[in-house]
C-alpha cells in the first residue's frame, strides 16, 4: 500500500477514536448530572476491579464470589435506572465504529482490518480527484448511442467491443494484468474509460495513480533538478508512486514538451514499469506511426509490443451533447 495514502488512513481512524472518545464524555456528564446514583455505581465497579487484582496478589479481605455478585448487583441497577432516564442500556458503553477490531485498524494476527483498507481505498479514490470529476465516470453511464450504427465498420460496434475489454480488464485486474494503449480523436471517450477502470481498481483495493504526461514528467524534472528540498521530496515521493503503483494512468501522451530529458525520462519509466511487470494505461492523440516519429522507434516498439491497442473512432461527444441539447 502506498505509505502517504496508509498514513491518511490511519489519521481518519485516529479521528474516528477521537469524536468517539469525545461523545463518551459527553454521555457520560450528561447522566451523571441527571442521576448521580449511576457515578456511584461506576465508582463501586472500578473499585470491585481493583479488588480483584488484589486477590490475584493474595491481599483480598473478601472473595471472589461475593465481589461477584455485588458486581451484578450493581450492573442491573445501572441498566434499571438507565433505561429509567429513557436512555438505552448500553448508553454509556465504549464506542466504537468497527467492533471488529475497535477502530484500531488491524486485526489481532497484525493484518490490516477491513475498515482501514476501506479507509485506504477511499483515499485511493481520492487521490484519483482530477480524473473522477463528477462522480459519473462510471461503465453503467458510458453511452454508445453516442457512436454511429451505420456503415461497414460501425463506429459503434467497434466501441461496444472496447466497451467490454475495459470493463473486463477493470472487474479481473490483478498484478500483470497488462497494459492497454487508447488512441483516437478527442473527444471519443479514452479519458472516461480510463476513469471507469482506475474507480473499479482502486475499490478492489490495488493502487492507482493518474497524471497527464505534462503534469508527470516536470514531476522528474522536479525530482532531478529543483533546488528546494521540500518540492524536490515532494516529487520524489510522486516518482516513486508513479513508478509502483499497481496501475498507471497517463493521459494525453503527446501534449507534453518534450525535451532529451523527458524523453528519456518517459522511456525510464514506461520501460521500467514493463520490467516489474506493472500495468499501465496510456491515452493518446497519436497513431502508432507519429507515436515512434515523435518518441523514437525504441519507445515505439516497447508500446507496440507490450500494449493492447485500442482504437476509438466517431465523432466528438462533447459537440453531439451540444447538438442534442
Amino acid at each position: 500500500m502506498e505509505g502517504r495514502l496508509l498514513a491518511r488512513a490511519r489519521q481518519r481512524l485516529a479521528d474516528r477514536r477521537l469524536w468517539n472518545r469525545r461523545e463518551e464524555q459527553r454521555r457520560q456528564e450528561e447522566v451523571y448530572a441527571r442521576l448521580p446514583r449511576i457515578a456511584e455505581i461506576d465508582l463501586r465497579l472500578r473499585s470491585i476491579m481493583t479488588e480483584l487484582v488484589a486477590l490475584a496478589l493474595g491481599t483480598a479481605k473478601r472473595s471472589a464470589e461475593d465481589m461477584a455478585a455485588e458486581s451484578l448487583r450493581l450492573q442491573e441497577e445501572r441498566r434499571t435506572l438507565l433505561r429509567q432516564g429513557g436512555w438505552p442500556e448500553d448508553f454509556l458503553d465504549e464506542l466504537h465504529d468497527c467492533p471488529l477490531c475497535g477502530d484500531r485498524g488491524h486485526n489481532e494476527d497484525g493484518s490490516p482490518c477491513d475498515c482501514l483498507m476501506a479507509l485506504y481505498k477511499k483515499e485511493q479514490t481520492r487521490e484519483l480527484s482530477p480524473l473522477l470529476k463528477n462522480e459519473n465516470e462510471c461503465f453503467e453511464n458510458f453511452r454508445l448511442d453516442y457512436y454511429d450504427a451505420a456503415g461497414d465498420d460501425p463506429p459503434r460496434k467497434r466501441m461496444d467491443r472496447i466497451f467490454r475489454i475495459c470493463r473486463s480488464y477493470a472487474e479481473n485486474f490483478a498484478p500483470g494484468a497488462g497494459s492497454l494503449l487508447f488512441t483516437g480523436a478527442p473527444g471519443l471517450g479514452k479519458t472516461f474509460l480510463s476513469a471507469a477502470i482506475a474507480r473499479v481498481v482502486a475499490e478492489s483495493g490495488h493502487s492507482v495513480a493518474y497524471d497527464t504526461a505534462a503534469q508527470l514528467l516536470s514531476a522528474f524534472e522536479r525530482d532531478k533538478f529543483s533546488r528546494d528540498e521540500d518540492e524536490q521530496t515532494e516529487a520524489a515521493s510522486r516518482v516513486r508512486q508513479l513508478m509502483g503503483c499497481d496501475l498507471l494512468i497517463l493521459d494525453d501522451l503527446g501534449t507534453e514538451m518534450l525535451t532529451a530529458f523527458t524523453q528519456s525520462a518517459l522511456y525510464s519509466l514506461l520501460d521500467g514499469r514493463i520490467r516489474a511487470g506493472k500495468s499501465t494505461i496510456i491515452s493518446t492523440n497519436l497513431d502508432r506511426a507519429a507515436i515512434s516519429e515523435r518518441y523514437g522507434a525504441q519507445l515505439g516498439s516497447r508500446l507496440v509490443g507490450e500494449y493492447q491497442w485500442l482504437t476509438f473512432q466517431g465523432r466528438d461527444i462533447r459537440a453531439l451533447r451540444k447538438e442534442r441539447r
